[in-house]
């Protein structure tokens, strides 16, 4: 009896706590909050700033740069004169169309790296001490006649320059044109002159004989007069590489030069070894079309000549042939004659 009371007790606790929980209020779902719509508006297309023309030629190049402030009242305004160099005048890297006036107190002359077109006669008229002169990687097409010409009155730019030394023309647009045959007579103490990277078709005519270095490459000579080399004094250094000469244009002997010390034929069209002079001491004949080299015929001296005394045997020291069609080893008349030879490139 006591375990039915018990259980009854149990089962009237357990319904009254369902009745309980069942007067519970239910509690509604939340929905969910919807997050104000916001109008987003269309980016802006902002047109790209407008792009700064690219120079054209020939009139639009950009404007010429200034120099600083001088304390030499005759400096060009284009110009840089330094105090600590009185004689040179700096006027490269300016964006120059014309050459300005020259002062007379001027020997050294930079006037690369502009828009020079043509050069005249005026703004030399005063440079009576200049010794050396780069125009190198301009724009000229022109020389002035009165520079090809020299007259006595009035006098040429050239016919005042007895003092130059060095000449540098290169990277322009010359043409054979261009150069007269009195454009360098009066350079007389003319050392270096570089018409490189032209569109010269001939040799220069008229060169100072007293000339050391001529420098010719990146033209479009394809031809060298017999004589060409027969006056020059002096001349050590000559360079054609990258030209158009051929067997047909190099006559065999115009090399043969007692002075020249180093001949450089390098990127032309040759089929066979220039003859050379014993003195020469270095040779670059690299990228032609030379497809054997004759020892015998190239030395300068006698294969059977008493060579014992190395002093009397033939001076060249450096010989590259690379860029040809030739082959290993040196032939043996090329080692027995060329005893100083210290390197060859084949």
């Amino acid at each position: 009896m006591r375990v039915s009371v018990g259980l009854f007790s149990a089962l009237a606790l357990f319904l009254l706590i369902g009745a309980a929980l069942s007067q519970r209020p239910r509690l509604k779902p939340r929905k969910p909050t919807k997050r104000p719509t916001t109008t987003r508006k269309p980016p802006v297309h902002r047109p790209p700033p407008p792009m700064q023309p690219e120079p054209q030629e020939p009139t639009d190049f950009p404007p010429p740069i200034l120099g600083p402030p001088s304390v030499f009242p005759d400096c060009p305004r284009e110009c840089f004169c330094s105090p600590s160099y009185p004689n040179a005048l700096n006027c490269e890297n300016r964006n120059l169309r014309r050459i300005p006036l020259i002062p007379s107190r001027t020997h050294y002359l930079y006037l690369q790296n502009n828009f020079i077109s043509e050069v005249t006669a005026d703004p030399f008229r005063n440079a009576t001490e200049l010794r050396w002169v780069n125009m190198a990687n301009n724009r000229i097409q022109r020389i002035d006649k009165q520079l090809k010409e020299v007259p006595s009155i009035p006098p040429g730019a050239f016919s005042k320059m007895e003092h130059l030394t060095l000449l540098d023309l290169y990277h322009n647009q010359l043409s054979d044109s261009d150069l007269g045959k009195n454009t360098f007579r009066d350079l007389k103490n003319l050392m270096q002159l570089n018409l490189a990277h032209n569109i010269l078709k001939k040799m220069p005519a008229g060169v100072p004989s007293g000339l050391i270095q001529l420098f010719l490459d990146k033209n479009r000579i394809n031809d060298i007069p017999r004589d060409y080399f027969n006056g020059f004094t002096k001349l050590a250094f000559v360079r054609l590489n990258y030209n158009q000469l051929s067997d047909k244009g190099v006559p065999k002997t115009v090399f043969n030069i007692s002075t020249l010390l180093d001949l450089q034929l390098s990127h032309n069209q040759l089929a066979s070894v220039p003859l050379f002079n014993g003195h020469l001491e270095h040779l670059h004949l690299n990228d032609n079309s030379i497809e054997s080299i004759n020892g015998t015929q190239i030395c300068p001296y006698s294969l059977h000549a008493d060579l014992s005394d190395l002093s009397l045997a033939p001076r060249l020291r450096y010989l590259r042939l690379d860029g040809n069609h030739l082959h290993p080893p040196i032939p043996l008349d090329v080692i027995m004659c060329f005893r100083h030879l210290h390197s060859i490139v084949i």
